[in-house]
Parts: C-alpha cells; sequence; structure tokens
C-alpha cells in the first residue's frame, strides 16, 4: 500500500515535515514511527482513536508502530490546546490510566513477534533521569526562544492564567522520546494531530542539535464536526473506547444519530471502508438521506472494531428494542442505557406480588396514562405493551414475571411512547 496516497485521499494529512521527499521515503521500505497517548484518562476517547488508527494503517503497509504510552509525560500533562493548568494525577492513578489504554490499543495494533508492534512507556526511560543529569544532558541543546516560538507555550503566557514551569518543561519530555526512540528503536518519524505540530517539530530539532539526526513528522487534522467542535463530546460528556465508561449500545448510538455533514469525514477517518464504497456512501447522503446509510454503516464498523462482534451484536440487540422488538435477555443496566431519557419510577417490589400489579395503574405509574380511564381506552384501543409485547385485556395483572430484567419493566403507549418502571 502506498501510504502517503491512502492518508491524503482520506484527508489525513494535515502538516508533513519533507513532503516532497516524504512519500518516496516511506514507499522506499519498512520504517519504524510513533505516536504518543496521554493517559489523563484509564480510557481512550474517540479523539484518540484518529492516532491510533493511523498507526494501524501504517503496520497494514508494512511499517512498524509503536504505541508509546505517557507514563512520564502524564505526570505533567501537555499543555497543547489546553487554556488553563491541569490537574497532576497520583502515581496509582496514572498506573492504572497507562494500564488501561495500554491493553486499549492491543485491539487496535499487533503487537506479536519480532515484526510487531510496540507498546512502550516513557517512565522506562525519563524515570532514570535526574533532575540536574537532564538539564545537561537534554535542557542546554533546547533554545528557550524555540520553546517560546511555539502555539502551545505563546498562547497560555498571553493568558492572565500564564503557564507553569512544570507544563512549560513538558515539551522537551516529548522531544527528548522522540531521541530516545530514535537511538533505541530506529524510529524515525512521529504523528499526532495537528495540536502535535510544535511537540513534534520540537524533537526533530533536539535529535538535529543532540546527535545530527534526521527525523520526520506528520500530523493529521482533529477530529471535528462540520461546526469546529470536537466530534466524540456530547451532554454527558465524552465518548470512550472503554465500554465501561460508554456502553456499546450508546457508542453505536452516537454514529448512528451523526449529522449528514458529519459522515464524509468520519468514513474517510475512522474506517477502513474502500474508496469506492465511500464515494458511493456519499451519493446516497445525497439521493436517500432518509436511509442514514452511512450512518448505519458506520456505527457497524466502528461498534465491531472497537467493542468487537459480541458488542456490536448487543448494540444492534438493543437498538432494536427502540423499534418495537420484544425485549429478552437484557440486564437492568443494559436497559437503562437505551432508556436513559424515559420517565422512570421506582415502585415497592411487593406491589407484583399476590394478585399483582393492574396493568392500567401501571401505566399511570410510568405516566402513560392520565387516569385509570385514559389508561383504560389505551389498552382496550390495542396500545398497550409490557416489553414491546401487546396486552389488550385491561384485567391484566403484573407479576415478577413480566419484568424485563431483575428489577425493570417496560411499558410502551402507542408506537413511540415510554415508561420505564422499576421494583425495588
Amino acid at each position: 500500500m502506498d501510504i502517503f496516497s491512502e492518508l491524503t485521499w482520506r484527508g489525513l494529512i494535515h502538516q508533513s515535515t519533507a513532503p516532497d521527499h516524504l512519500p518516496s521515503w516511506l514507499d522506499s521500505g519498512s520504517r519504524t514511527l510513533y505516536c504518543g497517548f496521554d493517559p489523563s484518562s484509564d480510557s481512550l476517547h474517540v479523539g484518540s482513536l484518529l492516532p491510533a488508527l493511523i498507526l494501524r494503517r501504517f503496520q497494514k503497509a508494512g511499517h512498524k508502530p509503536i504505541a508509546l504510552v505517557g507514563g512520564a509525560t502524564g505526570m505533567i500533562g501537555d499543555p497543547s490546546g489546553k487554556s488553563e493548568e491541569r490537574n497532576l494525577l497520583s502515581v496509582d492513578q496514572l498506573r492504572a490510566n497507562v494500564a488501561g489504554i495500554g491493553k486499549q490499543l492491543e485491539q487496535f495494533l499487533d503487537f506479536g513477534g519480532s515484526s510487531g508492534a510496540l507498546l512502550l512507556n516513557n517512565f522506562d526511560w525519563m524515570g532514570k533521569f535526574s533532575y540536574l543529569d537532564f538539564l545537561r544532558d537534554v535542557g542546554k541543546h533546547f533554545p528557550v526562544n524555540v520553546m517560546l516560538a511555539k502555539d502551545s507555550v505563546s498562547s497560555r503566557i498571553e493568558r492572565e492564567s500564564g503557564i507553569s514551569y512544570t507544563e512549560f518543561s513538558y515539551m522537551l519530555l516529548q522531544a527528548y522520546d522522540f531521541v530516545h526512540l530514535s537511538r533505541a528503536h530506529g524510529c524515525e518519524l512521529q504523528i499526532g494531530g495537528s495540536d502535535q505540530w510544535g511537540n513534534i517539530t520540537a524533537g526533530i530539532d533536539l535529535a538535529r542539535r543532540m546527535h545530527g539526526s534526521q527525523l520526520f513528522g506528520l500530523t493529521c487534522p482533529l477530529l471535528l464536526k462540520s461546526d469546529g467542535t470536537k466530534m466524540g463530546k456530547t451532554e454527558k460528556g465524552a465518548v470512550f473506547l472503554s465500554a465501561a465508561r460508554t456502553s456499546p449500545y450508546a457508542f453505536y448510538q452516537y454514529w448512528i444519530n451523526l449529522a449528514d455533514a458529519d459522515c464524509g469525514g468520519a468514513l474517510r477517518f475512522l474506517t477502513e471502508l474502500s474508496r469506492e464504497e465511500i464515494e458511493a456512501l456519499d451519493q446516497s447522503r445525497t439521493a436517500e438521506a432518509h436511509l442514514k446509510s452511512s450512518q448505519k454503516r458506520l456505527a457497524e464498523e466502528l461498534t465491531r472494531l472497537v467493542h468487537g462482534p459480541v458488542g456490536l451484536a448487543t448494540a444492534q440487540k438493543a437498538t432494536s428494542v427502540l423499534f418495537g422488538a420484544e425485549i429478552e435477555n437484557l440486564s437492568d443496566a443494559q436497559l437503562t442505557d437505551i432508556f436513559a431519557d424515559v420517565p422512570s419510577k421506582t415502585l415497592p417490589r411487593d406491589r407484583l406480588t399476590g394478585d399483582g400489579l393492574p396493568l392500567v395503574d401501571a401505566l399511570v405509574e410510568a405516566g402513560l396514562g392520565k387516569s385509570k380511564s385514559d389508561a383504560r381506552r389505551t389498552i382496550e384501543q390495542g396500545g398497550a405493551y409490557v416489553n414491546n409485547r401487546p396486552r389488550t385485556d385491561v384485567n391484566t395483572k403484573l407479576t415478577p414475571a413480566d419484568l424485563a430484567s431483575e428489577t425493570v419493566m417496560v411499558l410502551r403507549s402507542g408506537k413511540k411512547k415510554y415508561g420505564l418502571l422499576r421494583f425495588e
């Protein structure tokens, strides 16, 4: 695969050093490259998926990627793109985050064998430096005027809050990572988001000053929506790759609900679909927008990639519930996730024992009937459902056997009006 051409047509190249030389250099043999991942959380989020998948594309093209988790740099925090000082993480939290991110990266890269990708932690070499040694061996090669010229620093200096010496020093650490990886592993290319350009070029400059080495850099666009906001951000927070942080269903739903204007870029940036299929999907958004073919394909590809076939099947099953499929074998947590925006009420579990809870009363409790007479009319007209199964007998009594999961019962009036009852 001509990786540079592949990245170009997908719109994944924002900036690169030596743009006239880089394509032929990549095409002339297997190259080692790296990308750093910030362990500010125990899970990557959708924005971090983009550089991880670029490493994956390079590996499939015959190159050797290094995924670097910043156990050392994470102790400081990258000021790039940040308007305020970051809160410092505890050592224990940082270790947990490094472990969690490392595990996730194994989903996207092949770390097996001598030719596989490498998963490294920069604390393994940065932790051996004393403060004085780092200043003598590295700091003396780093002009302060170069640091001050970087956007990540200059933009913060202009603010009233300024920038601490700690975050000011971050650039030196990331720059030295590139130098170390070039010497220890023959790494000659660093990739990252466009906000990493200053850090990447700092590493290239440091390698030249310290060892006379020629290294290269390449950045991709940030994952943004058409309105300029970050993709993967919702009212409830970031969309994470961890099922514990963002369920497969919620992950799937994020892509299903993506605006048409954002689908073309997401299909190119985040999937491995062919150019022909993506361009066909582009046309379908114009000719048959109501079918949401792009969103469905995007949700399917990304959920399978991040959560596997089982996660995709669970997400699709959960989605079908919203369109009237019978509810079977779903947990309390899954039902709560599916119906997160549906009115709910908690009742004592003993309401289901004895003679049971009249369906008429249940509809009223769930807010699906203004009164008992209103609820009776709904049942008589065939508009009442329990766990998406129709109930037409106004004398129906609900028992524990009617629960959809351990404690949850899903009631519906008509085609789309839902209410949840929890029995505890």
